[in-house]
């Protein structure tokens, strides 16, 4: 009996794989997918704020939207939010209750209904809605019911408040990828703006005008960036073929190998960023670069868990994990399991002919100034 059993139980596993594999390609599951940290570990001197890298863009001619975020305190939030990368505006008001133009005092103490909300004001061509909550996520407590750091009570509720309805669906998908990290059931209020009211002066750039003043979230979660991929776009098939080399298109469209040795970047160790040939899309860092003997660029992560798509792939006979590009769906590699252990055990197998290097003087005028913290 016990025999048949195990006889039935290796069957059933070979079925699995074999069924897994059979395909071709299909999407790898969580197990090489890299978790976003939910905060951004930083030691914070105490007065100083992180920088605001707003501050040098024109937005005269930017497309602008606007997103109400509710997060606690909104001191804090507000100065996080206003350095995000591609926000022109963050203020502090209160969403959503039940009376006209309340004071902090009908808010605090009278029960207004009002949750403290920062309005965030971002150019979409910069920033997508997706990324703004994915950084928003970072310092709230998304399983927390009226309650965000030492603050208790209704008007420090989490919610996100929309006025455009095509947002709404966006909202909800990241919910739910957001809902699979807790076992607890998420407490963030979704809803239609019904209204807003600016909170009175002496709140806004509160923490600007008194640095030293109280916040509870770590203000520099916002220098883990994230990418954005509203910024890069897939070229036609033309440009394409006139852009890139031989090698190159061969490589990211048509999933190609380049030999071991070869490419310029495998053994290149100099700070700064690694592109998409194809759309420019950052991918990986020189911080997570390693010296490997595999003759091809190493790396240990991506520049951030979303740039990159995982494949499995069973060409040649073998089984293995491709990487792909988000943006430009770009052929970039592979990923396998024998990397450093002390970086996380990942080694990312990348082709010189699928990325760009940008050097660290470079990046300001080329476009990624967004990532120099990244690599401070």
């Amino acid at each position: 009996m016990m025999n048949k059993m195990m006889t039935i139980i290796i069957i059933l596993i070979v079925l699995v794989v074999f069924t897994a594999f059979s395909t071709g390609k299909s999407t790898v599951g969580t197990s090489y997918q890299i978790p976003e940290d939910k905060m951004f570990e930083k030691y914070i001197p105490k007065g100083k704020l992180p920088v605001n890298p707003n501050v040098k863009l024109d937005f005269s001619q930017a497309e602008l939207k606007e997103i109400y975020l509710a997060g606690g305190c909104f001191w804090g939030l507000e100065t996080y939010m206003s350095r995000i990368y591609g926000v022109k505006d963050a203020s502090s008001g209160y969403a959503n209750g039940l009376t006209k133009n309340p004071t902090y005092k009908d808010v605090s103490y009278n029960g207004s209904g009002h949750a403290e909300t920062v309005k965030v004001v971002y150019d979409a061509t910069i920033i997508d809605l997706d990324t703004l909550l994915r950084y928003y996520f970072r310092v709230i407590d998304p399983t927390s019911v009226n309650k965000q750091g030492n603050d208790v009570g209704s008007q420090y509720r989490t919610g996100i408040y929309y006025t455009d309805e095509m947002e709404k669906s966006i909202i909800e998908g990241r919910l739910a990828l957001l809902q699979k990290q807790y076992d607890k059931p998420l407490a963030i209020e979704v809803a239609k703006l019904d209204n807003f009211y600016l909170a009175e002066d002496y709140h806004q750039d509160y923490l600007e005008k008194n640095p030293n003043g109280y916040c509870h979230i770590n203000l520099f979660a916002v220098e883990q960036t994230l990418v954005s991929p509203v910024l890069y776009s897939m070229p036609s098939k033309d440009k394409l073929k006139k852009g890139l080399s031989s090698l190159e298109y061969n490589v990211t469209q048509n999933g190609a190998t380049e030999r071991a040795h070869s490419g310029k970047y495998w053994n290149h160790f100099e700070k700064g960023i690694y592109v998409d040939v194809v759309s420019g899309e950052p991918l990986f860092s020189s911080k997570d670069k390693f010296q490997s003997a595999c003759g091809w660029p190493s790396f240990s992560r991506p520049i951030e868990p979303e740039v990159v798509k995982y494949f499995v792939d069973n060409s040649f006979n073998m089984m293995r994990t491709e990487v792909r590009s988000r943006v430009a769906d770009s052929h970039l590699g592979h990923v396998f399991e024998d990397g450093p252990k002390e970086l996380g055990g990942l080694r990312f197998c990348i082709n010189s002919a699928a990325i760009r290097f940008v050097a660290f003087e470079d990046m300001e005028k080329e476009g990624y100034a967004y990532l120099i913290n990244s690599l401070e």
